[in-house]
């Protein structure tokens, strides 16, 4: 050995230095390969830049220097970077004779969990045809607050998520409750609900996808990052799935407007301001 170093100029000192950075770059690797795919289990799509916000202090107490630029290289070195989906299917029907309500929350500032709820409906394909999911989220917190999954657009079965949110709420300040004008949320068993329980209510102007944005974001969120854009074999295995990942993205998932909170825990207070991304950067975000 020392007579091989001497031929390529280096001493026996440096040929067994490298040879242990590079045993311990290895095990780091593996560790990072590891901790990655840990946080992959239990959210499948989870993108790289969550991924780091979750694990970097994991990272530093395993005394693991990386940045967010080489876990992305490593990432894509190990085919382990997520591939979007892009899929669309209408859900909404604005042709109807009922009665349509102004909007109330352009121009509002969020400020408090429950100040504005925005509803959704999107859809979940099976190999027999597509089921829905109803979605009513927290506009501060992102928490959803309440679902339904449904084999029709029947307005009863909105009124069901709505039901479950309304269970679930935990502060008794006004509220309102923002959606688009389909047909479901403009019905008069939904809009009673409403008016009962003295929630506000608040529909887009347009059909554009920017009046409801939040609504849109969580429904892409559940969709590529926990697997909901798959086509499922059975119903069962859809509402399994369904509560699974709402269960994880309430408790675990963080978001960057909430300061890397998770929407439980941003629910859990008042005195952060939601981020306000500048529409320059909303479209790469």
């Amino acid at each position: 050995m020392a007579a091989v170093c001497r031929q390529l100029g280096y001493s026996k000192q440096a040929y067994y230095k490298s040879s242990y950075h590079k045993g311990v770059k290895a095990i780091h690797w593996a560790a990072i390969r590891e901790e990655v795919l840990l946080w992959r289990k239990r959210m499948p799509r989870l993108g790289t830049r969550k991924l780091y916000f979750l694990l970097k202090e994991r990272f530093r107490s395993m005394s693991i220097g990386i940045g967010r630029d080489r876990l992305f290289d490593f990432l894509r070195s190990e085919g382990l970077l997520i591939k979007r989906k892009k899929k669309y299917a209408k859900t909404t029907d604005s042709r109807h004779w009922l009665r349509r309500y102004p909007n109330q929350i352009k121009g509002v500032k969020l400020r408090r969990p429950e100040q504005i709820w925005v509803a959704d409906i999107t859809y979940i394909q099976l190999r027999t045809g597509p089921c829905f999911l109803h979605l009513i989220t927290d506009a501060y917190s992102k928490r959803v607050m309440g679902y339904h999954v449904s084999d029709t657009l029947a307005a009863s079965h909105t009124l069901q998520a709505l039901n479950q949110a309304l269970k679930s709420r935990c502060y008794k300040e006004e509220l309102i409750h923002h959606s688009d004008r389909g047909l479901q949320y403009c019905s008069a068993g939904y809009t009673k609900k409403l008016k009962d329980q003295r929630v506000q209510i608040s529909m887009t102007e347009s059909g554009s996808p920017y009046d409801n944005a939040i609504a849109e974001r969580i429904n892409g969120i559940l969709k590529s990052e926990f697997a909901l854009d798959d086509t499922f074999e059975a119903r069962e295995y859809v509402d399994k799935q369904i509560k699974q990942s709402i269960d994880t993205y309430n408790t675990l998932r963080p978001h960057d407007s909430n300061h890397g909170l998770t929407p439980n825990q941003m629910h859990q207070q008042n005195v952060l301001i939601p981020k306000a991304w500048p529409k320059k950067y909303r479209r790469a975000l």
